[in-house]
């Protein structure tokens, strides 16, 4: 069996790609950006009654249904009372932890997403993390234009069958 590895220009779904831009569309759009903005400088889960207190000029209704679109777009994941998961950012821990640059640590949803926090905060962070295969431990630098000194790091990337709702079930 031989392995093969391709870049991550060669793994890009460019359809995938087209629906997660278009689920970033709509009314949705602001309440995302502050529920990720709130992971990012304090951490999660985030209280649905927070988000509610963020939009004052919207009834808190408007807010649960644009929380309740967000999650059927696969975007964040609505509990009861919080939202535990906003990707690339999970409130409980996952194997992939992020330092980002003042020192403060959040939890990211897969590889992926831990090296898309870079990106998304234009900032350097460090991941740490453990080898899926041997299990030994991992440690990455990354900025905004990605890992930094990484050249025998691989990602291992699984290909979701069609109709598979969520890109994160559990953690």
């Amino acid at each position: 069996m031989n392995l093969e590895i391709k870049t991550a220009d060669e793994l890009v779904d460019r359809e995938l790609e087209a629906r997660w831009a278009e689920r970033r569309q709509g009314p949705q759009a602001e309440v995302l950006r502050w529920i990720l903005r709130a992971f990012s400088e304090r951490g999660g889960p985030i209280p649905v009654r927070e988000v509610e207190a963020a939009f004052p000029a919207w009834p808190a209704p408007a807010v649960r249904d644009e929380l309740a679109a967000l999650d059927g777009k696969d975007l964040i994941v609505l509990a009861e009372h919080e939202i535990p998961l906003a990707y690339p950012f999970s409130a409980t821990p996952t194997p992939f932890l992020v330092r980002l640059a003042d020192g403060r640590e959040r939890f990211a949803c897969c590889a992926t997403d831990a090296l898309g926090i870079a990106a998304m905060l234009g900032a350097r962070i460090l991941i740490r993390s453990r080898c899926h295969h041997c299990g030994e431990p991992l440690k990455l630098a990354a900025d905004a234009t990605g890992p930094l000194d990484a050249g025998e790091v691989m990602v291992w990337v699984g290909k979701r069958e069609e109709g598979e709702r969520r890109a994160c079930t559990s953690l």
